[in-house]
């Protein structure tokens, strides 16, 4: 229940219930009330009958008649009062009634006589007193109501106490609910939030379908949200970290090389003609590597920037990827690398291609430096079946059912010592290279190439997997989908 719902309902309780409550508590005292009434006009008309009786001798209407016989056949509590027939008061058997001298008007003194009149503390009986059809006085009678009285004040001590319970009670149970419904819920979200500020891990509860509850659950989603945004800049504190730190020993590398042989030119006077060519050629070659390097990391920043977008054009497909897989024969025959190209593609392609360029350079140049000599690269760019040279642990991988004639399928394969299965999960990573010996190959990146390469591919809707065995070679395999199916 909504905690609108439950509170508009306690309100209507709160109010509702006591009013109830003092009403069945009236109904039963009014009850006992006309049951105790009935009861106590039987027995006073009992005792106003023994006592007309006695009253109705006309002797005692006689000035200084005995009336102890009145006071002898009277209790204490009932008061008698006779009257003669001009309405003076004659006897009183109580002072306080009035005084001996008192005198009745006419019109009080003949009002309700033979009527029993009922007032809050007594009850009232005047009754005339005839000799031989002549009047000669009156009597009074009141007999008191004491325990009427008492009753009434016993049951509106008790009403008071009843009321004073259910008020309690009502208030108790609306504490109660209003604790568990809503104090409670919101002092453990505090108390979560306080946890999930301090940094501390917070387990989740079950949330209840009210206003707290979806507070509470839009709260864990945030909480979510935020402790993945916090990992997520961690990890790419990290990458930054190791970034400086990759680029800084991959600089440091090189120049120091550079240094070297500089210094070596300048101050050394005796070098060889020949000795001072092959020290300007590796001083060409290491300004070559840190320029490769510097434009991988300018590559890889942008593509890393929300900011930047690739700047697509639709291409054919069998023109441009047979652009994209050609000029590679020169660098393979300088390696003694034989290249096997083949090309079977179709459809419109929206790509980018500077950055495709740069990735097929990537890969290629990858594969080459990781073939030994007399080895075999082969590319190929797909849209249909599967190239014939395929390793058998590929096709048995590559996930391409339902693509084949909606993409492009790009195929880098080459012979070589593979990589280990451990290693694969991360060879995408910056700077990542399994070869510890990296820094003493000659021609070899800086690490960033395969990370560049996912990164193009992904931006382009497709996808980039790598595939390696051991003394076998490997192969990466590249998805780029149709202008129609994106």
């Amino acid at each position: 229940m909504k905690i609108k719902t439950w509170l508009l309902v306690s309100y209507f309780v709160v109010m509702v219930l006591p009013v109830m409550a003092g009403y069945l508590l009236f109904l039963f005292i009014q009850g006992y009330h006309d049951e105790l009434k009935i009861q106590e006009h039987i027995e006073t008309v009992k005792e106003i009958t023994t006592l007309k009786a006695l009253l109705a001798d006309p002797e005692l209407y006689e000035f200084n008649s005995d009336w102890g016989k009145i006071k002898h056949n009277i209790d204490e509590n009932q008061a008698v009062t006779l009257l003669n027939k001009d309405g003076m008061v004659m006897y009183a058997s109580h002072s306080s009634v009035t005084s001996a001298f008192r005198k009745y008007g006419k019109e009080q003194l003949y009002e309700g006589l033979y009527d029993l009149e009922q007032g809050y503390r007594s009850y009232t009986y005047r009754q005339p007193v005839f000799l031989k059809d002549e009047l000669i006085g009156f009597f009074e009678i009141q007999i008191p109501r004491e325990q009427w009285v008492e009753g009434v004040t016993n049951r509106a001590l008790l009403v008071g106490v009843g009321l004073f319970i259910v008020f309690i009670v009502i208030y108790t149970l609306v504490v109660l609910f209003v604790n568990k419904k809503i104090v409670r819920p919101l002092q453990m979200l505090i108390n979560d939030m306080k946890r999930f500020a301090d940094g501390e891990l917070i387990h989740e509860r079950k949330t209840k379908k009210d206003e707290v509850g979806e507070l509470t659950a839009h709260f864990y989603v945030m909480s979510r949200q935020i402790n993945k945004a916090r990992k997520i800049a961690k990890q790419e504190q990290q990458a930054k970290e190791y970034l400086v730190a990759s680029v800084s020993h991959d600089l440091k590398t090189p120049l120091t090389s550079i240094k070297a042989y500089a210094e070596s030119l300048v101050f050394e006077k005796n070098i060889h003609v020949k000795e001072q060519k092959e020290y300007l050629r590796i001083i060409m070659e290491k300004t070559d590597f840190l320029k490769a390097m510097l434009d991988d990391l300018l590559t890889y920043t942008m593509l890393r920037s929300s900011e930047k977008q690739l700047e697509l054009a639709l291409v054919d497909g069998e023109e441009f990827f047979d652009m994209l897989t050609s000029d590679f024969e020169t660098l393979c025959k300088q390696k003694g690398v034989d290249l096997h190209v083949s090309l079977q593609v179709k459809g419109k392609y929206e790509v980018d291609p500077n950055q495709m360029i740069r990735v097929m350079d990537n890969l290629v140049s990858n594969a080459i430096s990781h073939t030994p000599t007399n080895g075999n690269i082969w590319l190929g760019v797909v849209s249909g079946d599967l190239p014939d040279w395929t390793y058998s642990f590929v096709r048995q991988n590559v996930d391409w059912k339902g693509q084949e004639e909606k993409a492009a399928f790009i195929f880098i394969q080459n012979e070589g010592k593979g990589i280990d299965e451990a290693v694969l999960p991360y060879v995408f990573e910056p700077f990542y290279q399994h070869n510890p010996a990296r820094s003493k190959q000659e021609f070899q990146r800086n690490g960033l190439g395969l990370s560049i390469a996912k990164q193009v591919i992904e931006e382009h809707g497709g996808w980039i997997h790598i595939f390696s065995q051991k003394n076998v070679g490997t192969c990466v395999v590249c998805m780029l989908p149709q202008t129609l199916e994106r």
